[in-house]
């Protein structure tokens, strides 16, 4: 079997790829695989840190915008697309896959598209609730679309090609009970665990509040917080508490880190969760079935965070706020209302839950397999 990923862009369409890559693996030790993506892009880091094979296409992103600096941009990447063609074929020709896997970001359309031309069987996976429009291009092509949740396949122009797979979450995620997460935190005195984070470089408006949010909490200390800052924020939020007269080392119960490196404990043993509303966020709390407020990025693409987040609201999974007139005081109201109220925390646990899919590496990887075979 020999079946190329094509991803990139964000590690939210590039791990997806790498965790059903695994476990072809497992599946298969003699199957050969391939990464494709851009040249420039984060997914030739990520899997550089892999045994993979990568190659490249040089392709670039259409921006939405009539500005002049964007119409040049576009005009670029207009290029790239038509050079792009000529360099899938000539990887689809040396490598020649039974099967092509494509899992999102603008690196995966030429490999699909001329793949599925060529008559390889194709398959496209889409963690956002919404496609992007990577995905809605490739919609005629892929012979099958893998979603998160049941919910998207309204979003399709052909519902009957949809397959409801979830979005793959890290097979660590689940190697303890939330009990046994806590007793290895030191979080298990029987008051909840709070953690937060906005993302792995951080975001200084929400760290901003955070500040302010925890000064709040260092009061009393009412429950357990875990709060990962990110490193463009780390110096700036050290200040922050510093100027507010928190001082971190007596008050144990506020673990503030530049990085949760430990986020499979961290993340099983959490009664509730504040953060974006990533897509890869959202496999992680639905797997789990943990509570969380979602803040979504206003800076993303196609408002898909906000898209995302308002799927979890209105199944009652979880309270979407604005960024927009947020601040730490009501933030922390709000949290403290929900991990206060123990039949709102367990209700939300349950409805999130509900949408969680924990098989998903093994739905996609059947469900591409049936297309090979």
């Amino acid at each position: 079997m020999r079946v190329i990923f094509t991803c990139g862009g964000t590690a939210g369409h590039v791990n997806p790829a790498l965790a059903l890559a695994g476990y072809m693996r497992e599946k298969d030790p003699s199957a050969e695989i391939l990464f494709v993506g851009a040249e420039r892009g984060l997914e030739r880091d990520l899997i550089a840190h892999t045994d993979y094979p990568f190659r490249t296409v040089n392709i670039s992103s259409f921006h939405r915008s009539f500005k002049p600096k964007e119409l040049r941009h576009n005009l670029v990447s207009v290029k790239n697309l038509l050079g792009a063609k000529r360099q899938a074929n000539a990887i689809l020709d040396e490598f020649r896959p039974d099967l092509i896997v494509g899992t999102g970001g603008y690196a995966s359309y030429p490999i699909v598209r001329y793949g599925a031309e060529a008559g390889i069987p194709a398959a496209v996976h889409e963690s956002n609730i919404v496609p992007g429009l990577t995905t809605r291009q490739l919609e005629p092509y892929a012979a099958r679309i893998l979603v998160g949740f049941e919910d998207c396949r309204a979003h399709y122009r052909d519902p009957g090609k949809v397959v409801v797979t979830g979005t793959p979450v890290r097979g660590d995620f689940f190697a303890r009970t939330k009990r046994e997460a806590k007793r290895a935190l030191g979080v298990d005195d029987g008051r909840p665990l709070l953690v937060s984070f906005w993302g792995s470089l951080g975001a200084g408006h929400m760290n901003g509040m955070m500040a302010d949010f925890l000064a709040l909490e260092s009061a009393h200390e009412p429950f357990h917080h875990v709060h990962g800052v990110g490193s463009l924020s780390w110096d700036a939020m050290r200040r922050e508490l510093a100027a507010r007269g928190v001082d971190l080392a007596a008050h144990p119960a506020l673990d503030v880190r530049e990085y949760i490196y430990n986020m499979a404990d961290v993340m099983r043993a959490a009664d509730l969760v504040l953060a974006r509303a990533g897509a890869s966020t959202l496999a992680e709390l639905t797997a789990l079935g943990v509570p969380a407020i979602l803040v979504p990025s206003p800076n993303v693409t196609n408002h898909h965070q906000e898209k995302n987040a308002n799927l979890l609201g209105s199944h009652g999974a979880a309270l979407v706020l604005a960024e927009e007139g947020l601040d730490g005081k009501r933030l922390f109201t709000a949290a403290a209302n929900i991990l206060h109220d123990s039949e709102k925390q367990a209700e939300m646990a349950k409805n999130m839950a509900s949408l969680g899919v924990r098989d998903a590496t093994e739905r996609i990887y059947d469900t591409v397999m049936s297309l090979a075979r």
